[in-house]
């Protein structure tokens, strides 16, 4: 069955920076887009990053734009978010997730399939 599983996550000062993976497993990773969200306390889930199936196409949120980078290995089945400059606004449940097909996704509605997230928080 498809799984997705997040990691990378923790506690970071102010300007620090993180990495999450993504591992997947049970499907084609090289045939579908991925996405990133994010889902801080008492607000909804949110849009942050997404890939094409290739790795060639990419779309991130306005927020972290030039913060936060994404980026995919076909080989080995991983997603990965680069995220620098961090700040305690990005404090958050981070979800990996998969779309229906190999394009990229800006809304939640654009995915099937989800991981269980990976809590991120930055300290001021």
């Amino acid at each position: 069955q498809v799984q997705l599983v997040e990691s990378g996550g923790g506690l970071v000062q102010a300007g620090g920076s993180l990495r999450l993976s993504c591992a997947a497993s049970g499907f084609t990773f090289s045939n579908y887009g991925m996405g990133w969200f994010r889902q801080a306390p008492g607000k909804e889930r949110a849009f942050v990053a997404t890939i094409n199936w290739k790795g060639s196409i990419s779309d991130t949120a306005d927020s972290i734009k030039g913060r936060f980078t994404i980026y995919r290995d076909n080989t080995k089945g991983t997603l990965s978010l680069q995220m620098n400059t961090l700040k305690p606004e990005d404090t958050a449940v981070y979800y990996c997730a998969r779309t229906y097909g190999g394009w990229i996704g800006t809304q939640i509605v654009d995915y099937d399939y989800w991981g269980q997230g990976t809590q991120v928080t930055v300290s001021s």
